[in-house]
């Protein structure tokens, strides 16, 4: 167990506190404010604690320049509105400069200020010291609560905690409860559900679960390369051709382990990659040479649904279709349904699963959508991620 906040005295103390802040712009203007509203526990029990707060996070990819087109000033303003006091916020080009030190210093018990940009600076994703340790001179106390960025060893993420006490805040220490306990320690059945296009993206994510779960369903893309490996004509559909020998073994290595591994019976075919092509449904061992899949079929959902519907833990990496086109989201929106509608401990791994279900109006149905896409695609690969490593042990 990772210390948290809770374990650490931050009355009167300079707390400086990585956050995932990399949310969507639109000329300028933020158009969804879930990594912000996600880190307010954790800011709001260092203002209430009587901490002196410093926070900072990326945004976008500036490559190490002070590209104001990703300048951090919409988050500030949001920040302001939803904690109704001001947060202090000096544009710097190198980040930490003389102003934002004096500002830091100058801060009172409740004040937050926020750093700009931390990739800003090259020297943030090489993980250079002389930045981190210029963060570093600024707080007395790291917090790490971005499990977005978790798994990159930068200044901001992993460096400041060589030279700070370091602990977790509340949105990592929930990542790690929900993530954490349904892959080691699952209420069974534990099912695993993986879509997605590519199966190269997936191995090692599949190689993990396969020793841990007791269903594994496929849908996506990536099911395509799966149908293949069984000998199936898969049509126009994408195809991952490196991984059909592996695709194989994992079908072999379910069966000798005992798990459940479903496969799509039937397919939504199209003529092209477009909303108002041809569309019909086809069996999965009978797709038309001049057709590609692009979602799971009626049937297939209905199986899917009956076998998830005896699970207590389920996690989910990866729509079942094209979901952003209308004609082929009904593979993953049944899903989504499914898993709202189930008792089960339901765990949604961030990236295009998470989108899926805010975009169907289903998110606050599940028991925990990951705030990081790479972070817990890597977690659920048993990987060890620095961001979180760093921090101090209970």
């Amino acid at each position: 167990m990772k210390k948290t906040v809770r374990d650490i005295d931050v009355k009167g103390k300079r707390v400086i506190v990585r956050c995932d802040f990399n949310v969507p712009l639109k000329d300028g203007v933020i158009t969804d404010d879930i990594r912000i509203t996600s880190a307010l526990p954790t800011i709001n029990y260092l203002i209430e604690n009587g901490a002196k707060v410093i926070l900072m996070s990326h945004l976008g990819r500036p490559e190490g320049e002070a590209n104001m087109k990703y300048t951090l000033l919409p988050v500030a303003k949001r920040l302001t509105e939803l904690l109704g006091k001001e947060v202090k916020f000096i544009s710097a080009p190198e980040v930490v400069s003389d102003e934002v030190k004096a500002a830091a210093l100058a801060l009172e018990e409740g004040d937050v200020m926020l750093l700009e940009n931390v990739r800003f600076r090259k020297e943030e994703t090489k993980n250079k010291p002389e930045f981190t340790k210029e963060l570093a001179d600024l707080a007395e106390v790291f917090v790490n609560d971005a499990f977005g960025t978790a798994h990159r060893a930068h200044c901001s993420t992993t460096g400041v905690a060589d030279y700070l006490p370091a602990v977790s805040g509340f949105l990592i220490e929930k990542e790690l409860q929900f993530l954490g306990n349904a892959v080691e320690n699952p209420e069974r059945p534990f099912a695993a559900i993986m879509g997605g296009a590519k199966v190269a993206d997936k191995i090692p994510v599949i190689e993990n679960l396969l020793g841990k779960v007791d269903i594994l369903i496929i849908g996506g893309g990536m099911a395509y390369t799966f149908l293949k490996s069984k000998g199936y004509e898969i049509g126009k559909s994408i195809l991952d051709a490196d991984s059909i020998e592996l695709t194989g073994e994992f079908i072999r290595k379910a069966e000798e382990k005992g798990v459940k591994l479903m496969l799509p019976v039937d397919v939504v075919c199209a003529s092209d990659f477009a909303n108002d092509a041809l569309v019909g449904v086809f069996p999965a061992d009978g797709i038309p040479e001049d057709l590609e899949g692009l979602d799971i079929g009626p049937e297939t959902v209905k199986a899917y649904g009956e076998v998830l519907k005896t699970a207590k833990t389920i996690i989910w990496n990866g729509p079942m279709g094209v979901f952003e086109m209308e004609n082929y989201q009904g593979g993953t929106r049944g899903v989504a349904e499914v898993l709202a509608e189930s008792d089960a401990v339901t765990v949604i791994g961030g990236g295009d699963s998470a989108a899926a279900c805010s975009q169907f109006g289903l998110a606050d149905k599940m028991t925990h959508i990951s705030t990081g896409g790479g972070a817990s695609l890597e977690y659920l690969e048993g990987k060890v991620l620095p961001g979180i490593a760093c921090l101090e042990d209970k």
